[in-house]
């Protein structure tokens, strides 16, 4: 067997002494012996901050975070010509396991998780063993090593599915080549510990560092959220995807949680309905402890871009104010497109389908707060994007302090949790509990659509909308599309259907309506009802620039007139955007560009779907969406190498 060098060399490291921010790169103390770094709280932060640390990484900073999170029936971006390539992160996108097990960056994405696993581990060991482990900072923090470690194996799981489990800080001898365990003993054994020590952590609002570090508000969600991916379906290794109880003995102790439920009662959980009443129960502790109010949604975001603590988030990583590197990429990667100006440039590599900004209520304000289909340069609108190019909204880097010039690490701090998720996760577990919705589960429901409608419009959307859903399955169907609505390009989508096991039907519905919209756009198969409910679909959007400033003409349906005058939106030599035509309608494909009527040359062809839909769900070819989506990252090539029991066999991956 291999020792301590063989997968997880670098365990060895205590500390990360290289820059960032206060919160992600800690000064490195005097001595690395654990018995001086916990026996003062001072070094112990630092200690505990060096995990922290492996946060500021490319592997977190725009993989793990966004930019792997497609594609569902939410977030999608176009592979482009490259949909084929081999170790790629556009074959990442497009669920093509088999091309990837060599791709450096799933490499590089495993081993920060598990240094960032053992600094919590030596956080953990080292704490318990100082002699001033009760004064109530170090309990904080043996808590938050807890929780950051339980949010780092989430990670795992849910990227690669089951994974070797370590509960102890490496050390010399140790054997470390370690087989897989089931995701679903790594989940129970999280959520214990959560339960075991959340009670002796800070409110975000009873310390300095808030919501910048993990407190007890993030780990009473965090319990609920396990608890819901505990109950739920996950890939298994004879690749179908299966509840715990489908296949594990549930009653071993190492799939069980015992907690105290709000009445006092001790309880134990151990199968998918136990977990929904774990769920339940932390979700409501936090809402009973800690309620608050929801604001204007479009505020969350624009308060990240400049830099200010919103009361609704729960915990988000504090990119900040660090070295030019190690900043984060919300506003690079994830937002509105900007191509140049005073606060620099994007490479934009999330954008949302056209069917989930179709599925707006017109009157729904996080439409717009959420999708963009404008683009910026030199400060000013440029223009309008296509269909399959909609990007996230709720970032825009002209609302930040960056210079021209500049492009990654924007220091806007990214959302891991808000309390509207805990609201639909309280929602969630109520009706699974009850076989339908409950008083209480419509309140929670009701409480986050409010702040998404106008008061005007709260007896239909919001009181008439869910006092009507009345069946356990509608109100699944109900959640499951709020949680879309309020969480569109926040990297939660993925996960959420994988634990529902409706991933491959989403991916197939979306496809079906990306056909049935370009169809009705270009006038074909009209007689079909499905294609006709797209009939006036805006075909093209017209639009007027002037002096730096966008206007539709249309933004959803087919104009009642179309401008006498248009001119093209690009050089049809060069492609570039035509920047003259002020006060003249400019004219760009919409809808009509999700179905191929000719070929790359011109020529008349049989009309089939887009390229985008076509590339964006390649390695997915089930049109039932019945069978299980291949989700699931390969470990990495050099792993496997190093190692004597880890493969990929198995798990729908496709690769040895």
């Amino acid at each position: 067997m291999k020792k301590i060098n063989i997968i997880v060399a670098f365990f060895a490291t205590i500390l990360l002494t290289a820059g960032c921010n206060d919160f992600l790169s800690p000064e490195a103390p005097s001595s690395f012996y654990p018995e001086y770094v916990y026996s003062n709280v001072n070094d112990a932060k630092k200690g505990l901050l060096g995990a922290y640390a492996l946060f500021a990484e490319d592997p977190y900073t725009s993989r793990m975070s966004i930019v792997w999170m497609q594609n569902t029936d939410v977030e999608a971006f176009n592979p482009g010509n490259d949909y084929l390539a081999e170790n790629n992160r556009r074959t990442v996108w497009n669920l093509q396991p088999s091309k990837n097990n060599g791709f450096n960056d799933i490499y590089n994405a495993w081993q920060n998780n598990y240094l960032a696993i053992d600094r919590a581990n030596q956080t953990i060991e080292g704490i318990k063993a100082s002699p001033v482990k009760d004064n109530p900072e170090m309990k904080m923090m043996l808590a938050e090593a807890h929780v950051l470690r339980a949010y780092r194996y989430f990670l795992l799981t849910n990227f690669w599915g089951d994974v070797p489990y370590f509960r102890e800080a490496a050390k010399y001898g140790m054997e470390l080549d370690a087989p897989k365990t089931d995701k679903n003993i790594i989940y129970s054994g999280m959520i214990q510990d959560l339960v075991d020590y959340e009670g002796d952590m800070f409110y975000a609002d009873e310390f300095s560092d808030g919501i910048e570090r993990m407190n007890r508000d993030f780990a009473l969600g965090m319990i609920a959220r396990l608890s819901l991916f505990r109950a739920g379906y996950g890939m298994t290794k004879d690749g179908t995807m299966k509840r715990a109880e489908e296949y594990l003995d549930v009653t071993n102790p190492e799939l069980t949680v015992t907690y105290t439920n709000l009445a006092g009662e001790s309880k134990t959980a151990s199968t998918s309905r136990d977990y929904y009443e774990l769920a339940k129960n932390y979700a409501q502790k936090l809402i009973n402890e800690r309620p608050r109010g929801l604001g204007d949604f479009a505020t969350i975001f624009r308060d990240q871009c400049e830099l200010t603590k919103n009361p609704e988030v729960l915990y988000e990583v504090a990119f900040g104010s660090g070295a030019s590197n190690s900043r984060g990429d919300v506003g690079w990667c994830v937002g509105v497109g900007v191509y140049g100006g005073s606060k620099g440039t994007t490479t934009i590599q999330t954008g949302l389908t056209p069917v989930y900004y179709y599925s707006f209520d017109p009157k729904d304000t996080r439409r717009a707060a959420t999708c963009t289909q404008v683009a910026y340069q030199n400060d000013n609108l440029r223009s309008v994007e296509g269909i399959t190019d909609i990007k996230v909204a709720k970032w825009n880097r002209l609302w930040t302090n960056q210079s021209a010039g500049s492009s990654k690490s924007t220091g806007v701090n990214w959302p891991i949790m808000r309390y509207t998720d805990v609201l639909l996760m309280l929602a969630e577990a109520e009706n699974e509990i009850n076989g339908g919705p409950t008083v209480l589960a419509k309140d929670m429901l009701k409480t986050v659509r409010s702040r998404a409608f106008k008061a005007e419009d709260h007896g239909t959307s919001v009181n008439g909308y869910v006092d009507g859903i009345n069946s356990k399955e509608a109100f699944f169907e109900a959640i499951v599309n709020e949680r879309a609505w309020e969480f569109g390009g926040e990297g939660l989508r993925k996960f959420d259907l994988v634990r529902w096991n409706i991933y491959g039907k989403k991916i197939a519905e979306t496809k079906r309506e990306l056909d049935y919209m370009g169809q009705a756009a270009n006038e074909l198969n009209l007689d079909n009802p499905e294609v006709a409910k797209y009939s006036n679909i805006a075909n093209y959007l017209y639009f007027q620039r002037v002096a730096g400033v966008v206007t539709l003409l249309n933004t959803d349906f087919r104009p009642e007139e179309v401008p006498a005058i248009i001119i093209n939106d690009r050089d049809p030599d060069t492609g570039e955007y035509n920047n003259t035509g002020d006060d003249e309608y400019i004219r760009r494909d919409w809808a009509r560009s999700l179905y191929r009527l000719k070929d790359a040359e011109g020529n008349d062809i049989t009309p089939v779907s887009a390229d985008y839909t076509q590339r964006a769900y390649y390695g997915y070819t089930d049109e039932t969406g019945n069978s299980a989506v291949p989700y699931l990252l390969p470990i990495s090539v050099s792993t496997i190498s190093a190692s004597s029991v880890l493969n990929n066999d198995g798990y729908g991956l496709g690769v040895n």
